[in-house]
């Protein structure tokens, strides 16, 4: 054991004689650390605080996962939710790691299980509940063993202004203090304004930390907004176009969840739905299909995905508008956490904004705050609502936007976006908003963007009656146009300041200075008009030769999975498996070059996916294996010994014993993940040599 005392901090004991990079590779199977890694890596392991603000997918739990394994004693993970300390467990432990976690889903007895075992030091991390640190048995267990490190995941939650502040993410502190000895305390979180990192430092206690932000953009996130007619079949026509893909459909209330998980489930397509009106078994049921690939579409409202760790999902669609951008930044970053090119689509319309304001003004004070801070959050929420509004109606980029909106400089333009990839068109639209801005003065400013547009075409709804304004000479100044172009216009509008919102709930439209220019004909008009719009980067996975090889790593991954119990996923990432088959790896040494493969994961998995590549390699011997012979596969596979030769003694000897002891071909094959073709060409080469009959 080494130990190092640093600026008379606490000491800090290093358990494992492996440096850094050593334990990068032989856990997790990465040979470099991504940026910003390292240095909280060092920071944690020097005994200095850390706050890291890294994008979903860029890898924030390696930055205390391996400080852990390398100090001496228990590492601590304050995670908010089950979900997410499941699937980091189940991780965790393929790669070979010791890791437990303590929520309440354990009954008493699992829980005093888990408090004895980590007590006894057979965890290396352990994930805890919020809740679970005011636990006095909990609290008991931890005074008695080192704790070197407290890593927070989700930090943000501790900020009454962040989108999802948890008062029980209030208690760390308390905790931390109670222990013998201060640990190291790391926070970690993918979304946090200037004054949320205040909060987290200030609330959390952290000591002078190193703040990393490595920047928010996700390349591989393809962003698009889009303003249907008519949604159901907008919705329809993205998710047949993915068919096949897993993917988040987000709604903004449950009753919405169940139409949308209704009518894609009578068309045919996997889907499941998460809300908080369904029960907490229902919700658990639904929430493992989707995870274990039982199910590829979840139907959901925010209730679901904070700290969701499925790293295949390929595409979120919001069906709604979230409430901020913080909150669809988070929901649309579970798309691609493995780096594969997704797709993260919202489908805008003015209904939504109404909903969203609905929310706010309807949303139950916090208990825990007081009655200005209250005030102040809801004024808050407002603030925000304003800029997704925005975000939804620009026409300029849209990664640009979001990534100014939270502090990151940028070019402005992605070229991986719908508006950067929209054909667009500049007309002249004087004369149309001359009589837009003539209808806002001559109903008295007083109005807002649907009673403007509904009297424009004429519309004689009741409301308009009751206010006369069937008599203004502006009413049906615009007859035959559609509602939708002229919101367009509005938009467009306000985003060149001829017009602004003025109020909160139901905004009213005012013409500005600029507005009474375009009004006396002193200035002209021009939009943007889109020719086409482009939903998603059209990328080909894998070169077209290697398509075949790919899926089938995919299936001989879905039997292990399924087989161990795990989401596929927690095998090898789709990542993983295009490295493979740019590699085509067929020895161990080859096979430890592959992108996320550590040596637990060699020692589990290494021959399984070595004799798949190999037996692609040789064309005839892979149709022997999958029973799929066609032009480019001979059908004669008598004279292959390999599948055979290549077992072990031990697999020999159970192959055998099965056979012996009555098992069927099918039973069998399944057993050691191999087709039942190879299984009945390896008993044709026993009988010949006398061992079976």
């Amino acid at each position: 054991m080494r130990s190092t005392v640093i600026d008379g901090m606490n000491t800090v004991k290093l358990a494992d004689p492996m440096n850094k990079y050593e334990v990068l590779e032989r856990y997790f199977g990465y040979r470099s650390f991504r940026r910003g890694q390292e240095e909280v890596v060092d920071s944690l392991l020097s005994g200095r605080d850390a706050l890291a603000i890294m994008p979903t997918g860029a890898g924030k739990s390696l930055c205390y996962q391996v400080p852990a394994l390398m100090l001496d004693g228990v590492t601590l993970v304050v995670s908010p939710l089950i979900s997410l300390m499941k699937d980091q467990v189940n991780a965790l432990t393929a790669q070979g790691v010791r890791a437990a976690y303590l929520n309440s889903s354990l009954n008493d007895a699992q829980f005093d299980k888990a408090l004895h075992n980590m007590a006894n030091g057979i965890y290396k991390i352990v994930y805890v509940a919020p809740e679970r640190l005011k636990s006095s048995r909990f609290i008991r267990a931890a005074k008695s063993i080192r704790i070197p490190l407290v890593a927070v995941d989700e930090a943000h939650c501790v900020s009454q202004w962040g989108q999802d502040f948890r008062p029980s993410y209030l208690n760390i502190a308390e905790f931390i203090a109670e222990l013998p000895e201060r640990p190291t305390i790391g926070a970690f979180t993918a979304t946090a304004t200037a004054e949320v990192k205040q909060d987290i430092v200030r609330i959390l206690g952290l000591h002078d930390p190193l703040q990393v932000t490595t920047g928010f953009d996700r390349p591989n996130l393809f962003f698009s907004v889009l303003r249907p007619s008519s949604k159901p079949q907008t919705l329809e026509k993205l998710v047949k176009e993915r068919n096949g893909k897993t993917g988040i459909i987000y709604c903004s209330t449950r009753k919405r969840v169940e139409e949308v998980c209704s009518s894609l489930s009578a068309k045919g397509y996997s889907a499941t739905r998460y809300h908080a009106g369904l029960s907490d078994e229902e919700r658990r049921k639904n929430q493992d299909d989707f995870v274990y690939d039982r199910k590829k579409i979840m139907i959901a409202t925010n209730a679901f995905g904070m700290g969701i760790d499925k790293s295949d999902v390929r595409y979120v669609i919001h069906y709604n508008m979230p409430k901020n951008l913080e909150s669809y930044y988070q929901e649309a970053g579970r798309a691609g956490r493995d780096g594969e090119d997704s797709d993260c689509i919202l489908m805008f319309g003015q209904q939504d904004i109404e909903t969203a304001r609905f929310f706010i003004d309807n949303t139950e004070p916090n208990p825990e705050l007081s009655d200005e801070q209250n005030d102040a959050f809801k004024k808050k929420e407002e603030e925000r609502l304003s800029f997704i509004i925005a975000y939804c109606k620009t026409k300029g980029c849209l990664r640009a936007y979001m990534l100014r909106y939270f502090g990151d400089a940028t070019d402005d333009h992605c070229e991986k976006c719908s508006n950067c990839l929209t054909n667009f068109k500049t007309v002249n639209v004087t004369v149309d908003a001359q009589k837009i801005l003539s209808c806002i003065v001559r109903t008295g400013q007083r109005f807002g963007a649907q009673t403007i547009a509904d009297v424009l075409r004429g519309k004689e709804s009741q409301w308009v009656k009751s206010f006369r304004l069937t008599e203004q000479s502006t009413f049906a100044l615009l007859k035959g146009v559609r509602q939708k172009k002229i919101k367009s216009l509005i938009d467009e509008l306000e985003a060149q300041g001829y017009i602004v919102y003025v109020g909160v709930g139901k905004p009213i439209l005012k013409v500005t200075d600029a507005g009474w220019l375009v009004l006396k004909g002193k200035a002209q008009v021009q939009a943007r008009e889109a020719l086409t719009i482009q939903t998603t980067v059209k990328t080909a996975p894998v070169s077209e030769n290697d398509t075949e090889l790919f899926e089938a790593l995919r299936e001989l991954r879905a039997k292990i999975a399924q087989k161990r119990g795990v989401p596929a996923f927690v095998i090898f990432s789709d990542s993983a498996l295009r490295d493979m088959c740019l590699k085509m790896p067929t020895t161990n040494e080859e096979f430890l070059t592959v992108n996320g493969v550590g040596e637990t994961k060699l020692k589990l998995y290494g021959k399984l996916f070595t004799d798949e590549i190999l037996a692609y390699k040789n064309p005839s011997l892979y149709a022997a294996l999958h029973d799929t012979p066609n032009d480019k596969h001979t059908k004669n596979v008598s004279h292959y010994t390999i599948p055979f030769d290549r077992w072990t003694a031990e697999e020999t000897a159970d192959l055998i014993a099965e056979y012996n002891g009555g098992k069927s071909i099918k039973e069998i094959a399944w057993g050691h993940n191999r087709t039942q073709r190879a299984i009945r060409f390896a008993l044709d080469k026993l009988r010949d040599k006398g061992l079976i009959y």
